[in-house]
């Protein structure tokens, strides 16, 4: 694309204009649970271990972690409906793969295939939102936006057990498709190009230490399980090159990922707050569907069904929470939607194996309101004290940081499992079904010290006027997302 191609920031229906990326971050979401429901009839196709076929999790967070600090300088090199095009047709081609898959390694190929798409729609999700919305409607349009980041990898494990309930986990990979080609036309026939391609020159020395550094953050957590010594080794690695990374950043004239957003106050308080709702999230997802098949003994068709009225709220909430803020602000909503997930935390830690369905119903569905109720809100605060030229980088970072804290909730909850099982039978106990339960009860401990540092850092928040993004310029406004000029034309 020349760098005197059309900009339009101002789309005749801003909402048919990102439909098809919203669908697009929809399945690469959706992906990142749907195969946990999956992985034991996998398992038994390919005659695998659960320690490799965890490899088509991690394998995909990799690349997703890999690809995402990247999509702000791919913004600056392609066109926007370009780079859509290309993530939704390579999601298919992976989806494709894997679908077709005759043994592990073809699977696993496809799988991280898949993983370069939602790295570049993710944060376009959110960059575009911020470029086509009017400010008044910002909070509303990135809770859209908030809901497919929260009521996808929600509702991954009800229709993935609705799907292996009548066929096989093959079709969980062929519905990803059918999703996708509706998200092309959509793309094809509304999406603009809102980015202007200026082509700076591209800065491969911090490619590669974005690539090694978050790509080896994501490796060693993600195989804490199975090797703490090489995982150790890997997580440091990573780390010090992390350092490296974001001081070079920090230095450079024309940063590839520009860290310096981070100084804001708003935009770091809102960015950790998103960081720790996604990991409340993914630990909560990880732990339910494996408890209400392991723990309570329910079949895995029922186990999506169990898991649906929580991820309809979710839904419901997602979308309420954005046009709140537009009304409220964030300083309410983020604490309340925290408070909320703390007691949906703790009625799981009182379950047991005898517990009853409704009882586990109810603890998803307030958990499922907490999460949400805080999501979008922390987002948009964040957000919405970038100007225009910095939302695309606060995006990315947001969302690839997302990436590292669900590895990183999968991770601990996956080794508090174990323990929790391993010191149920160290204390003489033998029921298969109670140590799975224990096992869960200290995962969800997790769970709930997340919610609590959220709630507690959620008063931090305060609802003021700061500067925020408008869709058509950088103007002064209020968090509301109202102006504080006269004329916003």
């Amino acid at each position: 694309m020349s760098q005197t191609q059309k900009i339009n920031t101002k789309p005749l229906h801003p909402l048919l204009s990102i439909m098809g990326v919203l669908i697009g971050g929809f399945v690469g979401m959706f992906s990142e649970t749907s195969l946990n429901i999956a992985l034991p009839s996998i398992m038994k196709v390919f005659n695998i271990d659960a320690g490799t076929v965890q490899w088509l999790v991690t394998g995909y967070m990799l690349v997703v972690a890999i690809v995402l600090p990247l999509s702000s300088l791919l913004t600056k090199h392609f066109s926007t409906r370009g780079l859509v095009r290309f993530a939704l047709m390579d999601f298919i081609v992976g989806a494709v793969i894997s679908a077709l898959a005759v043994n592990f390694p073809m699977l696993l190929v496809g799988r991280m295939i898949q993983g370069i798409a939602p790295g570049i729609i993710l944060p376009l999700m959110f960059s575009i939102a911020m470029r086509v919305f009017p400010p008044n409607k910002l909070g509303a349009a990135l809770g859209m936006a908030s809901l497919v980041m929260m009521f996808a990898p929600a509702i991954g494990p009800t229709l993935s057990g609705i799907i292996l309930g009548f066929s096989s986990w093959r079709f969980i990979f062929w519905s990803f498709i059918i999703f996708l080609l509706i998200a092309l036309v959509f793309v094809e026939k509304n999406l603009t190009n809102v980015f202007e391609v200026t082509k700076p020159k591209v800065d491969w020395l911090a490619i590669i230490l974005s690539t090694m550094s978050f790509g080896l953050i994501v490796f060693g957590i993600s195989y804490l399980s199975k090797s703490i010594a090489l995982a150790l080794v890997a997580l440091v690695i990573g780390l010090v090159l992390l350092a490296v990374y974001i001081r070079q950043q920090l230095h450079t004239e024309v940063p590839t990922l520009d860290f310096a957003v981070l100084k804001k106050p708003e935009f770091l308080t809102g960015s950790i707050l998103v960081m720790i709702n996604f990991g409340i999230t993914l630990s909560a997802m990880y732990l339910l569907p494996m408890y209400l098949q392991n723990g309570l003994g329910i079949a895995v068709a029922l186990t999506g069904m169990v898991m649906l009225p929580g991820g309809i709220i979710n839904a419901i909430v997602s979308f309420s929470s954005g046009r709140a803020f537009d009304k409220i602000g964030a300083k309410l909503l983020t604490r309340l939607g925290f408070f909320i997930s703390i007691i949906g935390a703790a009625m799981f830690l009182f379950s047991n194996s005898n517990s009853s369905v409704g009882y586990i119903i109810a603890a998803h569905i307030v958990l499922m309101i907490g999460v949400p109720l805080a999501m979008s809100p922390a987002q948009t605060y964040g957000l919405n004290s970038l100007d225009a030229y910095q939302s695309a980088d606060g995006s990315a970072i947001i969302n690839t940081f997302q990436q590292v804290i669900g590895a990183v909730a999968t991770g601990i909850a996956t080794i508090l499992l174990s323990t929790g099982q391993a010191n149920y039978f160290a204390d003489g106990g033998k029921s298969a079904k109670l140590a799975f339960t224990n096992g869960v009860h200290y995962g969800f401990v997790f769970t709930l010290v997340l919610a609590v540092f959220g709630f507690i850092l959620a008063f931090r928040v305060h609802n003021k006027s700061e500067e925020t993004v408008s869709s058509k310029e950088s103007k002064p406004l209020n968090e509301k997302g109202e102006s504080t000029v006269a004329d916003l034309n």
